[in-house]
């Protein structure tokens, strides 16, 4: 009646081991040690940069405990362990010294970090320690603002290159474009000039606001963008901001970034383990923002150097295909780009595919139509810096989706493509809030939350031995596993735990111990009705099975409302709350019976069970 088939000892078994080896890395102590990652979007991490760390190292005399890398593509860095914290600064200023040729413009970020001790044998296994939160493990704070007028201003460039293309489709022969502010000027030399380009323009967009004025015998086409078009574009470039920001921060090893919009225009950034603040700002200013622009064929290639430069253009001089002079006419910029694929083209040769939006594939194609065989310039702006990343030539009319060829190998498209999907910043950030959190205050977070959980565990195992005698040991018993299963799961899950994280796990606790209330009580009315101990213990917990599973799935409907509908803290506490749940309906029933199961299963004449006091009305009380 109550035996538990092999195979369910073996499961118990297994999840027990799976839960101590996934919760085991939490226990390890921390590390100094150093990452080194790119301080430029077009130098990347490989194998050699190791070496290169490690042959520093050896130069200065800094003994290390293991030097690799990590992650891959715009993730990937190089990590040194060091013995104490004294060998981690001095390999600190050895490799920003040696890596690094312009101290002022870095070509690698040396950044000072703590890493678990975790075995590599667990670490193969997929076992790590939790993700801690700010509040719990220290780290910085940043809150950025969208610079609404350099948006304005990137828009009315658009809007400008936009302008003249349209006109010249149209042969509508104005006096010139110029920009004045955030407003583009179209002279006219008549009024039907003048009404012919609105007619023009009013059709392309719906976003622009137009205005007659007179400059002495001229006539002005005054072009501004309306408010609610900046408002829309606002908006965008705050979404693709997070999503390029959330690419970026990976450089610093964060393993849990919280990346988030606040209000119309603002972004929270918040690096948990993060203490150096420089280097933090240093690389979310740095994300880079992408232009593509026309090659000025007006200047003969080779005499760059010596020519006259166009006044609508600027000189290149170091640029992969050697100077250049580009327009500064932007055709398009990063904001446009959906997706960016390394591909072959018809040749078999390396190549990126790219597929634009609607809008940036009706300006592709503007720009593109007349210009076939000339090229056109991807720029990529750092620090206020341009680089020429490449200059393809335009092999036909392109549109919302095109291949840049010409690539020379497999591995520079694959750099490309990754730098146009997520090195583009549509909408330039400014600083204007900071904190940090020492770790000091994290600890003090950890022990009073360490020290609550545990409290709170002893007092509820002193309660139920007491209450319920060797019953409420097996409860216990069950509760251990129930923590052990939570902890495990909340490590190969990745889940940041914080302060409200720490809280849903003493509600976990809580409520686990309450199915095993019903449990017990529940043995204890068969008993009242005179049923045998065996039969009892049968009824006991199939007939509470489903209490528990009522009660739990409606706690569990709202921990997943708090996931979907909250956000911060409150997404923290739920997702622990409800992986609480699940663990607590595994431990309570199944580990629980188990246990049970193997102590009393395996006696055929059983005359009681120490389940504490039976009352039975108007009978003395037994035990």
């Amino acid at each position: 009646m109550n035996r538990y088939p092999v195979w369910k000892y073996i499961l118990i078994v297994l999840a027990l081991l799976m839960g101590a080896l996934y919760t085991a890395p939490n226990y390890f102590v921390e590390s100094p040690a150093l990452q080194v990652t790119t301080g430029k979007t077009t130098l990347k991490i490989t194998s050699d940069t190791a070496a290169k760390v490690e042959s520093v190292l050896k130069a200065a005399g800094i003994a290390s405990d293991g030097v690799g890398t990590e992650g891959a593509g715009s993730t990937a860095s190089v990590r040194a362990r060091f013995l104490n914290t004294d060998a981690q600064f001095k390999a600190k200023l050895a490799l920003e010294k040696s890596l690094n040729a312009d101290p002022a413009d870095p070509d690698y970020i040396v950044t000072v970090n703590l890493v678990k001790n975790t075995p590599k044998w667990m670490q193969v296994l997929g076992a790590k320690p939790m993700n801690l939160g700010l509040d719990l493990r220290g780290g910085v704070h940043f809150l950025l603002q969208v610079d609404t007028a350099a948006t304005a201003e990137n828009k009315i460039k658009g809007i400008q290159s936009s302008v003249r293309s349209q006109l010249r489709e149209k042969s509508i022969l104005h006096s010139g474009i110029s920009r004045i502010g955030n407003t583009v000027e179209i002279k006219c030399k008549d009024a039907a000039i003048r009404d012919a380009a609105m007619a023009v323009l009013r059709a392309g967009s719906n976003d622009l606001n137009f205005a007659e004025a007179t400059d002495g015998t001229d006539l002005k086409l005054v072009v501004t963008l309306k408010p609610e078009a900046l408002k829309r574009s606002v908006e965008e470039g705050v979404k693709q901001n997070i999503a390029t920001l959330s690419k970026r921060i990976n450089e610093l090893g964060v393993s849990e970034p919280i990346i988030q919009q606040q209000g119309l225009d603002r972004i929270v950034v918040q690096l948990p383990g993060v203490q150096d603040v420089a280097h933090a700002k240093d690389i979310i200013g740095r994300t880079a923002t992408l232009e593509l622009r026309m090659v000025d064929d007006t200047v003969v290639r080779g005499t760059e150097m010596t020519a006259t430069i166009p006044f609508n253009s600027e000189l290149f001089p170091n640029t992969p295909n050697g100077p250049m002079v580009i327009s500064k006419d932007v055709i398009l910029s990063g904001e446009y780009i959906s997706s960016a694929v390394a591909s072959f083209d018809q040749h078999q040769q390396p190549a990126v595919s790219i597929d634009l939006n609607g809008d940036g594939g009706r300006k592709m194609h503007e720009a593109t139509r007349e210009r076939i065989g000339k090229n056109m310039a991807i720029l990529l702006k750092e620090k206020g810096k341009y680089s020429v990343l490449s200059a393809p030539t335009i092999q036909s009319e392109l549109g919302s989706s095109f291949q840049i060829t010409n690539m020379g190998s497999a591995e520079k498209s694959t750099e490309l493509a990754l730098l146009l999907r997520s090195g583009a910043l549509s909408a330039p950030m400014e600083f204007i809030e900071e904190r940090v959190i020492g770790p000091q205050l994290g600890a003090e977070n950890i022990n009073k939350g360490l020290y609550s959980t545990v409290y709170g565990f002893v007092a509820i195992a002193i309660f139920m031995i007491i209450y319920y005698h060797l019953f409420g040991f097996f409860s216990v018993m069950a509760l251990a596993a129930n923590l052990l299963f939570l902890l495990g799961l909340l490590s190969v899950t990745g889940v940041t735990l914080t302060l409200p994280g720490i809280a849903a796990i003493a509600l976990a606790l809580g409520m686990a111990i309450d199915a095993n209330v019903l449990i017990n009580e529940r043995i204890r009315e068969e008993l009242r009705s005179g049923n045998s101990p065996q039969a009892s213990i049968a009824a006991g917990f199939d007939r509470a099975w489903a209490t528990i599973l009522d009660s739990n799935v409606t706690t569990l409907i709202v921990g997943i409302a708090l996931w979907v509908f909250g956000s911060g803290p409150i997404r923290g506490f739920a997702v622990v709350h409800c992986l609480g749940i699940m663990t607590s309906m595994f431990s309570a029933v199944f580990v629980s019976r188990g246990v049970v199961n193997l102590w009393y299963g395996r006696k055929k004449k059983l005359a009681g069970v120490s389940i504490g006091t039976v009352w039975t009305p108007g009978i003395a009380a037994t035990k």
